[in-house]
């Protein structure tokens, strides 16, 4: 199946629709907005990986919402075989994605994982490309609590999934099925995981409102915003005790913002490629507003350039980046912030199937 979609408003040769309805169609009801006013552009393709479905999409900047209004669409306009947990391999352009709370930013290379069951959001910001496969509820057979976990997240393995989901096209049924048993048996390992992390979090943290704490600064990385006094206003409470809940810990609030925002530069700009993102671009993505203090700090942390740091990880890709920032190794993490999707926007276009 390939949908092509063009600026005109009446059908293609193929009887496709040329607005953004088609992304209703081979994913799930939404409301998408193409940036800009303008018309929806793009393509949008689809196939199997085994049991699984595989849909394609190259498109113009938008925005697409799944909202409680879609879920409570009649059966006969939901998904044909039911909410599924998608997950999203980015290969051009990035792609904000907001579920649970979480706000998770993702470029070329990573994956992003979200539940259809829930609402969620994803802005891309500029033309992209993405691979996304379709996982049913009933395959994985996770606890909703374990499924949570994963959903609304970015991983940076994406990358290593790209060539199995491009060359399955021309595979056998039998090595088809086995990529699609992969893809599941990941997915519940990293469920499996994040559940035993979690766990050993909650026995082993003396004050939960320090583990709170990080985990809002993890999710709030990219607002420039984020400060010792936004931190203590989100979680009502004071400066000073702020302050005084990190004495026991090895950095201070302001210090730990900056070093987990040139953490996440760190990580970007050491993908490199031809497609890679400006080292400006890269450092505003992560709430560095101002280019000359962000490559100070930089060089600070890791003793060299944006640019010097890009080229040598281009041939030495195995160092820590945690390390080399005088962090623990190992503890890299997904920005998230909270948030919820925004509403409808006028002229907005509601995918149905």
């Amino acid at each position: 199946m390939s949908l092509v979609l063009t600026r005109g408003a009446e059908p293609e040769g193929d009887g496709t629709v040329s607005d953004g309805r088609a992304l209703g169609r081979a994913l799930v009801p939404m409301t998408v907005v193409p940036h800009g006013g303008g018309p929806f552009e793009g393509r949008v393709t689809g196939g199997r990986l085994g049991h699984l479905r595989v849909t394609t999409v190259e498109a113009g900047p938008l925005r697409a919402s799944r909202t409680a209004r879609h879920l409570a669409l009649p059966a006969g306009e939901r998904p044909p075989g039911g909410e599924f947990v998608a997950v999203g391999v980015q290969t051009s352009g990035s792609v904000t994605l907001v579920q649970d709370g979480r706000r998770s930013v993702a470029g070329p290379g990573d994956l992003v994982v979200y539940d259809t069951a829930r609402p969620f959001s994803l802005d891309y910001p500029e033309r992209f490309s993405t691979h996304v496969v379709h996982v049913p509820h009933r395959t994985l057979a996770l606890p909703d609590g374990d499924a949570r976990l994963v959903t609304g997240t970015v991983a940076g393995f994406g990358a290593a999934l790209t060539p199995f989901l491009t060359a399955s096209t021309g595979a056998g049924q039998a090595v088809a099925g086995r990529i699609a048993a992969g893809l599941v048996d990941l997915l519940v390992t990293v469920a499996a995981e994040r559940t035993r992390l979690a766990e050993s979090a909650r026995d082993g943290e003396a004050d939960p409102l320090v583990a709170r704490v990080r985990d809002h600064i993890d999710r709030h990385l990219a607002d420039p915003a984020l400060s010792p006094e936004a931190v203590a206003r989100a979680h009502h409470i004071s400066v000073r005790y702020l302050h005084r809940l990190f004495e026991g810990e090895d950095t201070t609030v302001r210090k730990l913002i900056q070093r987990r925002r040139l953490e996440e530069c760190a990580r970007v700009l050491a993908r490199g490629g031809r497609t890679a993102p400006t080292v400006a671009s890269v450092a505003q993505r992560w709430g560095f507003v101002n280019p000359a203090h962000f490559s100070r700090a930089f060089r600070d942390a890791y003793g060299v350039s944006p640019r010097e740091w890009r080229t040598l990880r281009g041939t030495d890709s195995g160092t820590d980046t945690n390390l080399l920032a005088g962090g623990d190794p190992g503890t890299n993490g997904d920005p998230h912030s909270g948030g919820a999707p925004e509403p409808t926007a006028p002229g907005a276009v509601v995918a149905t199937h």
